[in-house]
């Protein structure tokens, strides 16, 4: 855990991987909820190649009862291995805070692709940077929680 500035020059703790995870986990989201002014959902996939559980800490969006992550990996040329996961299997657990809960994931498609891609843009500007630094369109992923 290292400190850093948000924009509004608060000192915030910036958790990342694992270390993320595990605060999140042991006191339910108090630690590692909010992450650079952003909220953040523990998205388990099951490893497409190992088949063991793979815990990670994803900036989302909420829209209706669903929850809305980006596939950016900071713009990486290559998709992240949790969105690669999710392709093959899509069904995933999710903790949002100390709320644990079962659901699918689907990847949008336009037109509802732009419109999520809008909102999610609201609370993280810098996809449209990350979006810029590669040829890949960004998956915008959609989280529906299982009923």
């Amino acid at each position: 855990m290292t400190d850093a500035s948000t924009p509004g020059g608060n000192p915030e703790i910036v958790l990342l991987g694992d270390e993320h995870v595990r605060r999140y986990i042991e006191t339910d989201g108090e630690v590692g909820y909010m992450w650079n002014g952003s909220p953040i959902i523990l998205v388990t996939t099951t490893g497409r190649k190992s088949g063991q559980p793979r815990t990670f800490p994803i900036i989302f969006t909420p829209v209706g009862d669903s929850f809305v992550i980006m596939a950016s990996q900071g713009g990486s040329p290559k998709h992240p291995a949790w969105y690669l996961n999710i392709l093959d299997n899509p069904n995933v657990k999710l903790q949002v805070k100390g709320r644990k809960f079962d659901g699918v994931a689907r990847t949008a498609v336009s037109p509802e692709r732009e419109a999520l891609w809008a909102e999610a843009i609201k609370g993280w500007p810098r996809y449209d940077l990350y979006q810029s630094r590669t040829e890949r369109q960004i998956p915008v992923v959609v989280l529906d929680p299982v009923k």
